[in-house]
């Protein structure tokens, strides 16, 4: 690995912010599993790596509180079915508390260095 890349993240910093991760990427456009990790690893250029087995049972955990829908929908070649994640209004709310809640821990964070 260059200098210039980033070290992966620490397993429970990652933990402790899976899901303002995953708001952020699902907000907008409903994603499907393999999308959400995909696009988490492409702009963070391989940072996050959102492995199967804290993906879903994270999408679960935001489902059940209400931030999360979900949906089955045939793919585009119709031989599939896959599980689609969307925003709710309620999720957007906590999307942007959580951005908030998360910017000022890391000004605060950033007065100690």
């Amino acid at each position: 690995m260059n200098s210039s890349s980033p070290r992966n993240p620490d397993p429970n910093l990652l933990r402790g912010h899976l899901d303002l991760i995953l708001l952020s990427i699902i907000q907008g456009e409903a994603k499907y599993g393999l999308e959400i990790s995909k696009e988490a690893q492409q702009r963070t250029g391989g940072y996050f790596d959102l492995r199967v087995g804290s993906l879903y049972p994270a999408l679960h955990r935001l489902e059940k509180a209400g931030f999360v829908r979900s949906e089955f929908q045939n793919t585009a070649r119709g031989n599939a079915t896959v599980k689609l994640y969307a925003l709710t209004d309620s999720g957007q709310r906590e999307l942007e508390a959580r951005k908030r809640d998360f910017q000022t821990f890391s000004d605060q964070l950033s007065r100690l260095w």
